[in-house]
């Protein structure tokens, strides 16, 4: 049975304390093979890319992985209101319902959400996201993207 809807969260983590530094590579384990070299290209791993958004001005920056899963040139200038209208319409609702909570809480979250490619393909992408204090106080969002699309096959 193919779902229709994105999945419901999956986890929710409290973070550390404001302004207390972690490393999301080290948090979903991606620097457990080989002390912070490369993953071995024999390994098949789905290519995941980090994001962050600055809340200020909505500033996003992507890494090449993030441009290929939306279909983008990675040298594409890209604005948060463009890529949110990439997002289907249930997922684009649960997001921001997640985002917002996410800066009031001060929590991390990890769901999956179905986007539209430029190309009018359409793909399932695992969005973890966490926030990022200053002072006690959430000054940007930052994560991993991956395409999960094989697992709703």
């Amino acid at each position: 049975m193919k779902p229709t809807t994105p999945l419901p969260l999956h986890h929710s983590w409290p973070l550390f304390e404001c302004g207390q530094r972690f490393d999301l590579g080290r948090l979903f384990g991606l620097d457990e093979l080989g002390g912070g070299r490369a993953i071995p290209p024999s390994l098949s791993i789905p290519r995941i890319g980090s994001w962050s958004c600055e809340l200020a001005d909505s500033r996003l920056t992507w890494t090449d992985p993030v441009f290929d899963l939306f279909g983008l040139p990675r040298d594409a200038h890209i604005s948060r209101d463009e890529i949110v209208a990439l997002y289907c319409e249930e997922s684009r609702a649960a997001m921001e319902r997640l985002r917002a909570y996410s800066i009031k809480h001060r929590r991390g979250f990890t769901v999956d959400m179905q986007i539209r490619t430029v190309g009018s393909g359409r793909r399932w992408m695992r969005l973890m996201a966490a926030p990022v204090c200053e002072r006690d106080r959430v000054v940007r969002l930052h994560g991993l993207k991956q395409d999960v699309s094989r697992e709703y096959l």
